[in-house]
């Protein structure tokens, strides 16, 4: 996906220092993965560990809400990935003063360091929820962040990019994630459960793939000052990824659907009208198929399982 507008060569890529917000969370780890592969100074800022870390990546313990520790971490970077967030959309729904304060004050603080700093350029995690009249307070986390992301670039020239990302899945997962909790559960109660009538559509892309694309973004300044929309091409039914799902545990389970609400979610396309921000679409070529991203998933959820039992 590079360019003729490439900002920098990976040859000098080990000058550049990086610190990703959350990078001990789902995406945040794969992100910080990649940095370092390539060969960046990676600090990972978070509330706490993961079995994640690498010997060569910085730990910097961090509340998210606290903005003179956030301007000491931040201090001497060149760029800045902020993943922090309350990223269940349930949670989000019964806790919103929780998902404002996080979502929103927390990104702020973290513009705010990169504006004293003068970062060379901020990406910031949204959602597909940015763009749509669903997803309820994080959604409207995400497009108030975004907004305020914006805002910095007008007033005080923050370069920057926002990474709306789709459907998300992985090995890494936690019970943020639709297809960890639906794995899970399964696992458990040898149940595939689902609400609403399973026609929903959703462009599921590994969190890996996605890790490698938000990458690609930074070291092109094409996307600098942009919105991005990063999702996969395995477009799928909720009811056909059950049904997937299934077919890998061997067809044991059963399939049930519940009759509730389905609040807050959107069934074909999160776009809507009345939030028409232009964004490009870029998608992950080649790509790790879903069957096998979703069988490595099941395999680490069964393994945790067993571990905690």
């Amino acid at each position: 996906m590079k360019s003729s507008n490439s900002q920098f060569s990976i040859s000098n890529s080990k000058l550049k220092r990086v610190v990703v917000f959350g990078g001990s969370g789902f995406l945040g780890s794969y992100v910080a993965d990649e940095l370092t592969n390539r060969g960046y100074r990676v600090v990972v800022a978070d509330i706490a560990k993961s079995k994640y870390l690498k010997e060569s990546q910085e730990f910097e313990e961090v509340d998210i809400l606290d903005l003179d520790r956030i301007k000491e971490i931040v201090e001497g970077a060149n760029y800045i990935y902020n993943f922090v967030a309350v990223a269940n959309l349930d949670d989000a729904i019964h806790d919103p003063i929780k998902t404002m304060n996080i979502n929103v004050m927390g990104n702020l603080n973290i513009l705010e360091a990169c504006r004293v700093h003068n970062i060379e350029r901020f990406i910031y995690a949204s959602s597909a929820y940015a763009l749509s009249s669903e997803g309820s307070f994080y959604g409207l986390s995400k497009q108030s962040s975004e907004k305020l992301t914006e805002e910095y670039s007008k007033r005080y020239g923050l370069k920057y990019t926002v990474i709306r990302y789709g459907s998300l899945y992985g090995e890494r997962a936690s019970h943020n994630n639709y297809i960890y909790n639906l794995i899970k559960n399964a696992l458990l109660s040898q149940e595939l459960t689902y609400r609403g009538d399973g026609e929903d559509l959703r462009e599921y892309i590994h969190a890996r793939d996605a890790g490698k694309l938000s990458v690609d973004i930074l070291e092109d300044r094409e996307y600098e000052n942009s919105h991005i929309i990063l999702t996969g091409i395995e477009k799928l039914k909720r009811k056909d990824l059950l049904i997937m799902i299934n077919e890998i545990l061997g067809n044991r389970l059963e399939i049930k659907n519940i009759e509730d609400e389905f609040f807050g979610h959107y069934k074909i396309t999160p776009y809507s009208y009345q939030y028409p921000t232009p964004a490009k679409k870029l998608v992950a070529n080649p790509y790790i198929d879903l069957g096998q991203g979703l069988l490595e998933s099941i395999q680490v959820i069964n393994e945790e399982l067993g571990e905690g039992r």
